[in-house]
């Protein structure tokens, strides 16, 4: 391998190195055992910025006065719940506020193996609706006591695809009242909501009304700093996304949008919290966030969301919205057909995107529908790509193998010329020329296997079908860094306190490999200088995504060994000359003087 080569080499390990370490998590640093993700609970400052009222009043008091005349006595009363169970979650839905207090999903744990829980219990539950009374209250259902509206039902168990619709009506001292009626569905996560407004035109003001979501969704991952990478809010209007993303501690970022909504959502890493309006439509959305640091070094982001819904001044109105309250699945969110997909961390969107959508996730389902472990179809996926790239790999340690004999002719020529560059360059560009070597062409399987990384990176980080997938022995989890060796300190500068077992042995692979093509004693640093910057951006990264690169890695050693065992005698021959214009290493040594 010349100096052109092996600057090649370093340039694409460069930029790999340099993507890899701008979309890596910050490492969280906490004591061993540490849970950082049951931290506390705190309520964003949540949507009374987005139809200030005449006159604006803390909603946390809700004595007589402050409701006024249209809700005083409504914060009072024996709270009931209704529990709805189905293949997928159990739901409970309160008459204080008429608030979903509970969702629980079935099919997934939290990092304690308990079932994952989205909504913030401790804080009465979510899914309320703000807006401006007559005389000037702002009024928040957050506290106001429904009634069960029908049969007093308590536990209501679906199964398939059976579905059952509650109601919770809010009344109002003028005779009016709100309806909030609620459909589950036994085998999908979504869950209708419909609004009824009876007689409620003496009573809401500025021909608005917000239904908001307002204390975000909980966390269910180990690493809260690592979850808070991925948390955003998000709002969806003509096509066009809107992010909300408070990433910075003590950050508060906040958005109002206007004109037709089609949806407002929240995530968290795996998990998100979507409502989207059906028939009346949304004239505009809020979507904010906030970001603090918890106990352990953790860090905690929560987001609110808000509909904001027309309000005709009739007598009687209805409105309605879907609520998808889940798994951040791909095949799911498509079904939407309505960009609720973009909502999923998949790569840049002019090229990395659409191999993640296209060719990484329907290749790895596919394979999943016959392998039954994750970590035996990564493996697979990784021979299907060597297979892929074979033939241009080939050719890539044929153009090596030339350079790396052609080195002493090389070498001649730079001490023949020493004192003229220009005849220099030319000289070597009719030596590539004289016996077809190319040294760019080492560089290109390298070059065309970056965006499969990067694909992989992306889907291995957000794909919750890898979310505490096991493979073999103290790989539990191919979603995150399979650590083996823990330090009881943290290196500065790289914030490592643990190694991961597959990301060394990936580095020990391209150890190998370095040993391999690299035959210049002079470039003896290069056999490691690689593999420890690999080691430093990968021990943070899935591990998943290391186990394909480390079998790729010895699927590649295999194939160098076969090569050099085939090819170690073969002479080097000057190639025949080319009809026509050539190359492009024809067309520049044309252009350069000749030399004697």
């Amino acid at each position: 391998m010349d100096k052109k080569s092996t600057l090649g080499f370093v340039l694409i390990g460069v930029v790999l190195l340099a993507w890899m370490w701008l979309q890596a998590p910050t490492p969280q640093q906490h004591a061993p055992g540490a849970d950082t993700s049951r931290v506390a609970h705190v309520a964003p400052d949540t949507m009374r910025h987005a139809a200030p009222p005449p006159e604006v009043i803390p909603q946390s008091d809700t004595s007589g006065k402050q409701l006024g005349v249209s809700f005083a006595g409504r914060e009072a009363g024996a709270e009931k719940t209704v529990e709805i169970v189905t293949d997928l979650y159990t739901a409970e839905i309160s008459t204080r506020g008429g608030l979903v207090k509970k969702w629980e999903l079935h099919k997934y744990k939290s990092w304690d193996g308990v079932p994952v829980q989205l909504v913030h219990a401790e804080t009465g539950g979510d899914l309320s609706i703000l807006f401006t009374s007559r005389d000037g209250r702002l009024i928040n259902t957050h506290d106001l006591m429904f009634d069960i509206d029908g049969p007093d039902w308590q536990h209501i168990v679906l199964r398939g695809s059976d579905s059952t619709t509650v109601a919770f009506a809010l009344r109002a001292n003028n005779g009016g009242r709100i309806v909030k009626r609620f459909t589950f569905h036994g085998d999908d996560y979504i869950m209708g909501v419909k609004l009824d407004f009876e007689r409620m035109d003496s009573v809401i003001s500025n021909f608005e009304y917000q239904i908001v979501w307002e204390k975000g969704i909980r966390y269910a991952e180990h690493n809260s700093v690592d979850e808070s990478g991925f948390a955003m809010a998000y709002a969806y209007a003509g096509g066009e996304l809107t992010e909300v993303d408070a990433s910075k501690v003590g950050q508060k970022v906040q958005r109002d949008i206007t004109g037709t909504i089609d949806w407002v959502a929240q995530r968290n890493k795996y998990f998100i919290a979507a409502m989207l309006p059906r028939g009346v439509r949304s004239e505009g959305a809020y979507i904010e966030g906030s970001s603090q640091a918890m106990p352990d070094h953790g860090t905690l982001e929560q987001y609110a969301m808000a509909l904001k819904m027309p309000f005709r001044g009739r007598q009687n109105e209805s409105a309605a919205v879907e609520l998808y309250l889940g798994p951040l699945e791909y095949d799911r969110m498509k079904a939407f057909h309505n960009g609720l997909e973009s909502t999923m961390n998949l790569g840049a969107a002019w090229i990395i995107r659409p191999i993640s959508e296209y060719v990484m996730i329907p290749l790895f389902k596919f394979l999943r529908w016959f392998i039954p472990n994750y970590g035996v179809v990564i493996i697979l996926f990784s021979l299907i790509i060597k297979v892929a790239l074979h033939p241009l790999t080939k050719t890539s340690m044929r153009s090596m193998r030339k350079m790396q004999k052609l080195g002493p002719m090389i070498e001649e020529i730079k001490a023949k010329y020493k004192e003229d560059q220009q005849k220099m360059n030319a000289a070597v560009m009719n030596l590539y020329k004289e016996y077809g070597a190319n040294p760019a062409s080492g560089c290109l399987p390298m070059l065309l296997q970056m965006p499969i990384l990067f694909a992989l990176y992306a889907v291995f980080r957000s794909s919750i079908e890898l979310r505490q997938s096991a493979f073999v022995w103290w790989i539990t989890d191919l979603s995150i860094p399979d650590a083996v060796l823990h330090l009881p300190f943290t290196i500065p500068m790289v914030g490592i306190s643990a190694f991961s077992g597959l990301a060394l042995l990936m580095t020990a692979t391209t150890i190998i490999q370095q040993k391999q093509t690299v035959t210049d004693p002079r470039q003896k640093a290069m056999v490691w200088m690689m593999p420890v910057m690999m080691l430093l951006i990968f021990n943070n990264l899935p591990s998943g995504l290391n186990l394909y690169y480390f079998v790729f890695n010895l699927l590649s050693i295999g194939q160098q060994y076969l090569f050099n065992r085939q090819h170690r005698d073969e002479p080097l021959r000057k190639v025949e000359p080319k009809k026509g214009k050539g190359g492009i290493l024809a067309r520049i040594a044309k252009d350069l003087p000749k030399t004697k």
